[in-house]
C-alpha cells in the first residue's frame, strides 16, 4: 500500500466540526508516517469527482471526515474497489461509523484507529446496498420515517436534530399508513400497508436508532423491517423503542432477510444514509464485499 493517502473533508459537518477535525485526523495519520492529501471540493459533485480521482491514481486510503452524509460520497468513490476506507465520524449521526465500532467525534482517536489498520492491513470487507448504481452502507429508509426527513429539509429553523423532532411531531399529526407493494428476491409481490420499510445493510440510522438491529455488515443479506398499519397512538409507543432495537418484538413489526427488494408506493421517498434517492419504486441490492473499511 503506498502511503500516500487522501483526506476527503466536509467542512460543513456536524455545524462546523467537519474543519476542525481534519487537523488532529491528519497529525494522527502524518505521526504514523503517512502522506496525506487533502480534498474538499468546491460542492459535494466537484468533491466526489476529486476523490473518484485520487482512487483512480491509486490513493491508500480514502478517509472520509464529516457525518453519514461524507461517508455516503464517500462510499460512491470506493465502492466496488479495493481502496480502503477511512471513516472520522464528526457527524450528527455517525451510524455508518458506529456499525465499524469506529470512535465518534473524537477525529485524533479515529485517525490513530485508521492509521494503524492501514499499516497492519487491519481492513474488513463489508457489504454495501445499491440502488441504481449508488452505494449506502447503512439503512434505506422509506415511509413515515422518509416524510419526517421531506420535511425537516424544507425545515429552515430550528437547526440540528431539534428540527427533526418538530418534523416528526408534524408528520405524525397528519400521517396515514402507506400502501406498498414489496417484492422480495424477485419472487412473490406481497401488497401490505406499512408505516414504514426499512431496507438495513447497517443496523442504525438517524443517530443510533437501531430500526433493523440485528443487521450484519458482511452477512450477505439485507434486513428488512416492515412497521405495520400502526395508529398514531401504537406508533408514539413503538418508536421510541427503536433506541434499544426493542421494537422488532412489537406484532405490528416484521422483518425480512433478503439480498434483494424491490418496493413501490405513491409519494414517498427513498433516503439511503440519510441521503435522497428519489421517489419509490426503487430496487435495492446488497452487493457482498463491495467496500474494504478500516477497523478497530
Amino acid at each position: 500500500m503506498t502511503s500516500e493517502i487522501t483526506l476527503f473533508v466536509n467542512p460543513t459537518a456536524g455545524r462546523g466540526r467537519g474543519a476542525h477535525a481534519a487537523q488532529p485526523a491528519a497529525s494522527a495519520l502524518r505521526a504514523a508516517g503517512f502522506s496525506v492529501r487533502t480534498i474538499l471540493g468546491e460542492n459535494a459533485a466537484d468533491a466526489l469527482a476529486r476523490a473518484r480521482e485520487a482512487v483512480a491514481g491509486g490513493t491508500g486510503a480514502l478517509v472520509a471526515v464529516g457525518g453519514d452524509g461524507m461517508a455516503h460520497l464517500a462510499l460512491q468513490a470506493v465502492g466496488g474497489t479495493r481502496t480502503p476506507l477511512g471513516v472520522v465520524a464528526v457527524g450528527t449521526g455517525n451510524d455508518f461509523a458506529r456499525a465499524l465500532g469506529l470512535p465518534v467525534r473524537d477525529p485524533a482517536a479515529a485517525g490513530r484507529v485508521i492509521a494503524e489498520a492501514l499499516k497492519g492491513a487491519r481492513l474488513r470487507d463489508v457489504d454495501l446496498g445499491r440502488v441504481d448504481g449508488t452505494w449506502f452502507g447503512t439503512v434505506l429508509a422509506s415511509g413515515f420515517d422518509s416524510r419526517v426527513n421531506d420535511r425537516g429539509n424544507r425545515m429552515r429553523w430550528p437547526t440540528g436534530r431539534f428540527k427533526y423532532d418538530l418534523a416528526m411531531l408534524a408528520e405524525l399529526a397528519a400521517f396515514t399508513p402507506v400502501p406498498y407493494r414489496m417484492t422480495l428476491d424477485d419472487g412473490e409481490v406481497r401488497e401490505i400497508e406499512a408505516t414504514l420499510v426499512a431496507v438495513g445493510n447497517g443496523s442504525s440510522y438517524g443517530g443510533g436508532m437501531k430500526i433493523c438491529a440485528d443487521a450484519d455488515l458482511d452477512d450477505g443479506l439485507f434486513d428488512i423491517t416492515v412497521v405495520g398499519d400502526c395508529s398514531r397512538t401504537t406508533l408514539l409507543k413503538v418508536f421510541p423503542k427503536v433506541y434499544k432495537g426493542t421494537h422488532l418484538d412489537h406484532p405490528k413489526v416484521t422483518v425480512h432477510r433478503t439480498a434483494k427488494v424491490e418496493l413501490v408506493a405513491q409519494g414517498i421517498t427513498g433516503y439511503a444514509d440519510g441521503e435522497p434517492l428519489g421517489p419509490l419504486p426503487l430496487t435495492a441490492e446488497c452487493i457482498p464485499g463491495a467496500a474494504r473499511v478500516a477497523v478497530p
